[in-house]
């Protein structure tokens, strides 16, 4: 499965990937793997919202 586009909002963003990590990955890079996201450009954008990818929670905080 591939998202070809993700929310636009880093909020909204934030929402959606905190979610999916919660209910169905064990960490980004499998999220990432999966549906053929980029985790720096992930990890890039919610930074600019002042989050960041903690993996022992497994969530941006």
């Amino acid at each position: 499965m591939e998202y070809s586009s993700l929310p636009k909002d880093p909020m909204v963003l934030l929402s959606f990937i905190n979610t999916k990590l919660r209910d169905d990955y064990p960490s980004l890079d499998e999220l990432c793997s999966s549906l053929c996201l980029n985790a720096d450009d992930i990890k890039s954008k919610l930074a600019s919202i002042d989050y960041s990818y903690d993996a022992e929670k497994n969530r941006f905080v």
